[in-house]
């Protein structure tokens, strides 16, 4: 029997998109029809499917206003926002393109050969909150590599993925080589358990780790697994106490603290200074414009559901009977939340990731405490120091247990052109972004001769 699914528009209310969810028969299909098409895309001159690739992009950008429209109605993202998406969706392909050449090079010489292979049929499972973007990350370097991919995007944001899939076929990509494969948790365990040689994924710790454990004693099956963080900023003493509440308040809630580099505790020193940051975050709370996607100006929309939602005002409560003191508390209206501030030194909490605009603070003595409550988590993906003095930034920097480490800017920040990723429970070593070319080819070694040559033998 046929499933229908629809994906609700968490700022309205209204059902933006509706279709079939893909059955396991039909998920097998889609990996058959993949590991098909395999063997010409992978002996593929790299210069076609480069330029594949860069007519995506031209295709990408020509609807890069789509592409923003189905984002935003699909998890609530301003369209401001959206359209930044959008972008790094198109971009992403000239920067795959100088990741592979740099990465996996090919090198020859007289006597040895270095080259690079794909993997095969690589699935790509889709997060939410960057439903165009970080599924781009995966798909765009794969392609490159050689590979065919099985995408299955978030089943609460499925729209851009058929926008993505139709500028790939306009680009030229074979049949095959890319199949979209819709649903929920019965189309992601079929794709599973189909005849895959990867799976690339940017979700939650939770369903990373049950990926791990599903294919624990299958080495040959490749995983990249990007699981998010409970990431620290620490805050010092910089000249500007307006400078540093900015740059906690665009760590800790844009996209609604939907991020996964978002900023989830705050550690500030005692005293008057530490005051003064609480004091200019929450008047930053209690102006900040939050609404529909739509409403122009405005700086955050809802969380992705009600579900979200009431996750938030559960955890916030959880925290609260764990003896943390409310400092600004979260206040909803159905998926809409206006960001919320607890202090939680001194009070045992559950080292969680929490998918909401929400921030807990921490006072700390001096920088070396800071650095401890900072690493105290199994996490590692994003961190901050906000600080005037470069000596504490050249102390702290080699301290800090995370793959992003930034000084003077929000722990939201990554560049392109550098790995995303990071230790603990952020992930599986494998990190993405430019790194991204080294999950999706593996390297071929050899040693070369012209001609037949009788090789030293002693004993003869």
């Amino acid at each position: 029997m046929t499933q229908i699914f629809k994906s609700i528009c968490p700022a309205t209310g209204d059902v933006v998109w509706e279709g079939a969810a893909a059955s396991p028969a039909q998920v097998h299909a889609a990996v058959a029809a993949a590991r098909a098409a395999f063997s010409d895309w992978s002996l593929t001159s790299f210069e076609r499917r480069a330029d594949i690739a860069q007519k995506y992009a031209e295709a990408v950008r020509e609807k890069s206003e789509e592409i923003a429209l189905a984002i935003s109605r699909d998890m609530g993202k301003p369209l401001w926002e959206a359209r930044t998406e959008a972008a790094a969706m198109a971009n992403k392909v000239a920067v795959s393109i100088l990741s592979y050449e740099d990465r996996t090079p090919t090198r020859i010489t007289e006597t040895t050969r270095l080259s690079h292979r794909p993997n095969g049929v690589m699935a790509v499972f889709g997060p939410f909150n960057f439903p165009g973007h970080l599924p781009n990350g995966h798909i765009i370097p794969s392609l490159l590599a050689g590979n065919v991919v099985v995408f299955k995007p978030s089943e609460l944001t499925p729209q851009v993925a058929e926008i993505m899939a139709s500028c790939w076929r306009e680009a030229g990509l074979p049949d095959g080589v890319l199949n979209i494969v819709q649903g929920a948790r019965e189309t992601g365990a079929a794709l599973l358990e189909a005849d895959i040689d990867g799976l690339l994924f940017t979700g939650s710790a939770a369903t990373g780790t049950f990926f791990h454990k599903h294919f624990a004693g299958r080495p040959e099956v490749l995983l990249a697994l990007e699981m998010g963080g409970n990431n620290p900023l620490i805050i010092t003493e910089p000249a500007s106490v307006e400078a540093a509440a900015d740059l906690a308040f665009m760590s800790g809630f844009i996209t609604a603290g939907q991020r996964c580099t978002c900023a989830r505790r705050l550690i500030l020193p005692g005293g008057k200074f530490g005051d003064a940051v609480i004091e200019a975050v929450q008047a930053k709370i209690a102006a900040v414009k939050i609404g529909r996607w739509d409403v122009e100006d405005i700086f955050m929309g809802p969380v992705v559901g009600t579900q979200a939602a009431e996750a938030a005002i559960n955890f916030e409560a959880d925290l609260i009977a764990r003896g943390g003191t409310s400092l600004t508390a979260l206040d909803r209206d159905g998926s809409f939340l206006r960001p919320g501030l607890i202090d939680v030194t001194g009070v045992e909490v559950p080292d969680e990731e929490l998918f909401a605009p929400f921030v807990q603070i921490i006072r700390t003595a001096d920088l070396d405490a800071a650095i401890a409550a900072a690493n105290d988590t199994r996490f590692g993906l994003a961190s901050g120091l906000i600080c005037d003095d470069a000596a504490q930034w050249d102390y702290a920097q080699p301290r800090l247990r995370a793959g992003i480490v930034n000084w003077n800017k929000p722990t939201t920040g990554a560049a392109s052109t550098l790995p995303f990723g990071g230790p603990g429970l952020s992930g599986n070593h494998r990190p993405a972004a430019y790194y991204a070319a080294d999950y999706c080819a593996w390297p071929q070694a050899g040693q070369v001769a012209a001609e037949a040559v009788s090789p030293a033998m002693p004993g003869f």
